[in-house]
């Protein structure tokens, strides 16, 4: 039964645990089919619905689907090794442009900000019983959202974006449902999803976001929720604009009862609009993190959202963390308020360099992508060579495979270490790195 592994336990807490032991030890592999209901009872001499209730257990926290007649099996797991882990280290000499980080030199000075919320804190600190949301950055948020012409809704404040992503899945979906989701993306979204026990389902992007017809088959393919990124998307900086908002908004009004979750982390540093499909949905938010305009380690996104999400939201939160330190919400709420951060500035400093570094490769015979943000997208025809090759020339570039499903091979550059004089340089090195010619016939 199962090779040389077999399954134990006259108990269904005990059998659901001997499959868990045995995928975590590696005994049992991801598709690997488990033996049918009755079989296995037969085997352990037990009745068959322990059996069938060890198998609900499994298959409720993800670690088991099952397919009609072709049985149960083994989920795939998430890998050991995450995607982020899926990068080149730099050696000493070679320029880094893979982190995906922002311009040290374009984020705001955090001493001001960090010094009023900690004076704040020493006049009126925040004890238990506090409100989750400090009132300045909740009117502020929501001054912002309601400018950008989403409704009037309930705001939460989670620990980042991904953050709030995982608590919004979590307070819908169960493990097995499908997501939405799009394919190249941010290489911890697509961890998170397995990691959940979700079945992630790409969706292709062009510059202006997601595919509608592609978006469409997903939504026929039974998917419960669908995670877009509005604007700076990671890798390929595409933004959705006004004309495939009206697409998107008219396909998903069509599935009033799919998730929708917007994510908007190039607020801040863009100065496209904001198109956002909220509200076209029974449930959906939209997510803003402060990472990208006032420094990663802010650890601080707001979200806004239908009523029933948010509360759901902010109530597990309150099992858990509790709430986002107000020193943190304090310190955002400042650099809001006093406009520590110039959108128009910084999306001109970034556009520069990716506006630069794009020409310069289609002048080299290169296609490249790169809408918004700071990142610029660059489909090769051979992935693991253009790496090894621009690694070799001085050049240390993501791996596609860290943000791909099923899109085509591709390394993603980030712009915000680039000054003028880099430009040149990388272009040359990329182009020389995919061979021109070879890049022709792959376009």
């Amino acid at each position: 039964m199962l090779g040389e592994y077999r399954i134990e336990g006259r108990r269904a807490s005990d059998i659901a645990a001997s499959v868990e032991r045995a995928i975590g030890a590696g005994e049992l592999q991801p598709g690997e089919v488990l033996p049918p209901l009755r079989e296995l009872a037969v085997y352990l001499e037990v009745n068959p619905n322990t059996v069938a209730s060890a198998y609900r257990t499994l298959r409720d926290r993800g670690v088991i689907e099952t397919a009609g007649r072709r049985g149960s099996r083994v989920r795939p797991r998430p890998a050991s090794t995450p995607r982020e882990a899926l990068r080149v280290e730099a050696p000493p000499g070679v320029r880094d442009v893979s982190d995906g980080n922002p311009d040290p030199g374009l984020l705001p000075s955090l001493e001001g900000a960090l010094a009023q919320a900690a004076a704040r804190s020493t006049r009126r600190p925040t004890l238990y019983g506090a409100p989750a949301i400090d009132g300045d950055l909740e009117a502020l948020a929501r001054a912002a959202f309601l400018r950008d012409g989403l409704p009037e809704a309930p705001i939460a404040v989670t620990s980042g974006s991904l953050d709030a992503i995982e608590r919004v899945l979590a307070a819908h979906l169960r493990p097995g449902d499908t997501v939405a989701v799009e394919d190249p993306a941010w290489g911890s979204l697509l961890d998170l999803i397995p990691a959940l026990g979700l079945r992630p389902a790409p969706v292709a992007v062009d510059d202006n976001g997601p595919l509608p017809e592609q978006l469409a088959q997903a939504l026929r393919g039974g998917a419960r929720a669908v995670v877009v990124t509005d604007r700076a998307q990671n890798p390929t900086g595409a933004a959705i604009g006004r004309a495939r908002a009206g697409e998107l908004r008219a396909l998903l009004a069509e599935h009033p009862g799919v998730l929708l979750i917007e994510d908007d982390h190039g607020h801040g540093i863009v100065d496209l609009p904001l198109h956002p499909l909220s509200a076209v949905t029974d449930h959906w938010v939209l997510v803003r993190s402060t990472a990208k305009a006032y420094g990663p380690d802010l650890r601080l996104a707001v979200l806004t959202g239908d009523a029933v999400t948010v509360d759901r939201v902010r109530g597990r939160q309150r099992l858990g963390p509790g709430w986002v330190s107000h020193l943190l919400q304090d310190a955002v709420a400042h650099l809001w308020r006093t406009s520590a951060v110039d959108p128009q500035r910084i999306a001109a400093a970034y556009g520069r360099r990716r506006d630069a570094l794009i020409r310069a490769l289609a002048e080299r015979g290169v296609r490249a992508r790169g809408l918004s943000g700071m990142n610029v997208w660059v489909p090769v025809p051979d992935e693991t060579g253009a790496v090894a090759r621009l690694l070799h020339a001085g050049w240390a570039v993501a791996p596609g495979a860290r943000f791909r499903m099923h899109s085509p091979p591709g390394v993603r550059i980030t712009v915000s270490p680039l000054a003028d004089d880099d430009i040149d340089p990388v272009a040359d090195a990329v182009a020389a790195a995919v061979g021109v010619g070879e890049a022709r016939r792959y376009e």
